[in-house]
């Protein structure tokens, strides 16, 4: 099969989750042996270079630079060289999405957006890419009842949700220093504080914890537990790569999920799969309770005091170091999945 996705910006351009999603997906598709050509503003060095091949993927310049409107003019012949079987568009970028839909229409080729939720909305043209599409796939409920709140129709939208490297988290090795972790970018939606509260509840207890990633507010972050007097038991570790992170969690005893926006708890998804028991601060545009529904290691709180009192309640829980129950969520598993999607627009609609 002959896959064509649409993104001007893509994961060379800069650090969005949703690009990373579409540039993991297109290489584990050329993996199993689909063409894939990337349809996207060049990244790439060499101006008379107008294609580039980097993991199994050839890269298509549409426009040198990203231009938004540039790109819309060109990407429907851009699409109709490419002569795929199915177009794979990213919102990124609403308009381009729209611009996709169109051609595909024309071209007879069918459409799937792939809508993250970590998108540039632009007045009206969400509605546009939303009802257009011949299939709409989400990372999870929530982002897929926006997209119906967009327009797309009910039956149309899918929820595949992000996946992990199930293989490797079997065989990491453990880094016991921790008893509780924490993990994102340190930005402003990181929310730390609720777990800074429930460590100071717990002042009087042995513990300690890690809050690994960096970002804008990490500053913050840290003058704040010095304020709560606690900074001596936590280490910052800074960014760290996901073998790393997936040592850390499998030594912990405890991880906690507080991001007050979530399309898509990846760092949650790891953790659970390395045995943590994990406790989610609810937060109405996050996703992350959406993975601990009906997990035995999974606990749901509102406040710093419920969450103090699962962390000290989790003495009670047994240790783990690996859960085969998210398995399903294995890179591998979850591209089935698309290839299902795939499938199912090709063969003339709907099931």
């Amino acid at each position: 099969m002959h896959i064509a996705f649409v993104s001007m910006g893509t994961a060379h351009h800069g650090d969005r989750r949703g690009l990373e999603r579409a540039r993991r997906t297109a290489r584990l598709l050329a993996e199993r042996g689909h063409d894939v050509t990337y349809l996207c503003a060049q990244w790439w060095g060499g101006d008379a270079v107008p294609t580039f091949e980097h993991e199994g993927i050839e890269y298509r310049r549409v426009t040198r630079e990203p231009a938004a409107g540039a790109f819309s003019v060109k990407l429907p012949a851009a699409l109709w060289r490419t002569g795929a079987d199915v177009i794979h568009a990213v919102d990124s970028i609403p308009r381009h999405v729209a611009v996709a839909e169109k051609a595909g229409t024309v071209l007879r080729t069918p459409v799937l957006v792939d809508w993250f939720g970590d998108g540039a909305g632009e007045p009206g043209s969400e509605a546009r890419a939303a009802a257009g599409a011949d299939l709409v796939t989400t990372p999870s409920e929530l982002i897929r009842t926006r997209v119906r709140e967009c327009g797309a129709d009910e039956g149309s939208v899918r929820v595949i949700p992000e996946s992990i490297d199930v293989e490797m988290i079997r065989e990491a090795p453990v880094d016991d220093r921790f008893d509780v972790v924490y993990t994102r970018r340190l930005d402003e939606h990181a929310n730390v504080g609720t777990l800074l509260l429930a460590l100071a509840e717990r002042r009087q207890r042995d513990w300690s914890a890690a809050i690994v990633g960096d970002g804008p507010e990490r500053e913050a972050v840290e003058t704040a537990a010095q304020d709560l007097r606690i900074d001596d038991r936590i280490t910052f570790t800074g960014a760290l790569s996901e073998p790393e992170r997936v040592s850390i969690y499998k030594g912990a005893h405890v991880f906690a999920q507080t991001a007050s926006v979530e399309p898509f708890a990846t760092e949650l998804l790891r953790a659970l799969a390395c045995g943590c028991l994990s406790v989610v601060e609810y937060q109405a545009n996050s996703s992350a309770h959406e993975l601990v529904e009906g997990v035995d290691r999974g606990r749901r709180v509102t406040s710093p005091e419920e969450m103090a009192d699962a962390i000290t309640q989790a003495r009670n829980v047994p240790h783990r170091e690996y859960d085969d129950s998210f398995d399903a969520y294995d890179h591998r598993a979850v591209l089935e999945t698309y290839l299902d999607c795939y499938k199912e627009i090709r063969g003339g609609g709907l099931l």
